[in-house]
Order: C-alpha cells, then structure tokens, then sequence
C-alpha cells in the first residue's frame, strides 16, 4: 500500500507518483495462474525417441583444409597459399573431381572476418558445393570480454 508522508503545502494537486502496488498484486495473479496450469500443458503422448550421438568429424584423406591464421595468411592442407588468385585455381582444380572433395576452413580465433569471408568467396566462386567450418568443441568455459 503506498502513503504518502509529509506534504508539500498543496493539498490540491495530482499525486504524481506511480503506484505499482496493483502492478505487483497482478503479476502475482498471474504468475500463481502460470504455475498451476504449466503442468497440464507440459503432458505429451509416450514415445521411445532415437538415441544420438555427437560423433566426431572423421577427416577422409580427399577433404581439403584450409586454414586461415591470426595474420591473414590462408594455408592449403599445411602449405602457405601466396595470394587469392592461386587459391582460386587450386579449388577450381578439386571442384571438377567426382566426387568432389570437402573443404574445411579453419579459422582462427583471432583472424579478420574479412580474410575468412574472402576464402569462403574464393570457395564458392570455385564451384565447390561441400563447405564446413571447423571448430573446437564448447568445454563450458567461458571466455572473459
């Protein structure tokens, strides 16, 4: 219940205070009506749902990697790729294979959106259907910002 104490010498004007006491007795309401009616809604029929595995990616020797650094420097399956052009050329030749290869990108943590966008573009621009990112695994420790 709100009071007001002490006044201001003008006992004629409008209370300019909110009064949240029906606010809270409301959402009080309806938060007890939220309780009692969740359990009637949660019920759902019986069913045996399949069990799932988290398997870890299996790297067959015809994936590619291509792994961009904290410096912008883009690798081919371990080897320093000079400039765009010739990235570009060495998917064009794996996007003609049958079947063709998978391409990982491995981005580091550090690295430029930007750098990582230009071999996603060089990828896509070869012709190449099949693209992953590669990623470490959440361990449930947060990183501080």
């Amino acid at each position: 219940m709100a009071m007001s104490v002490g006044s201001s010498g003008d006992d004629d004007a409008p209370i300019s205070t909110i009064n949240t006491t029906p606010l809270v007795d409301v959402m009080l309401v309806l938060l007890i009506i939220f309780l009692i009616t969740i359990p009637v809604i949660a019920k759902t029929v019986k069913v045996s749902l399949p069990k799932a595995a988290n398997i870890a990616t299996q790297t067959k020797p015809e994936n590619i990697t291509i792994a961009v650094d904290g410096n912008g420097v883009v690798y081919w399956n371990n080897a320093a790729v000079s400039d765009q052009a010739q990235l570009l050329e060495l998917i064009k030749v794996e996007a003609v294979k049958d079947p063709q290869p998978e391409i990982h990108i491995r981005g580091d943590s550090n690295a430029r959106y930007e750098d990582v966008g230009r071999v996603l573009n060089a990828v896509q621009r070869g012709g190449v259907v099949k693209v992953g990112f590669i990623t470490e695994p959440d361990r449930g420790i947060r990183g501080t910002r």
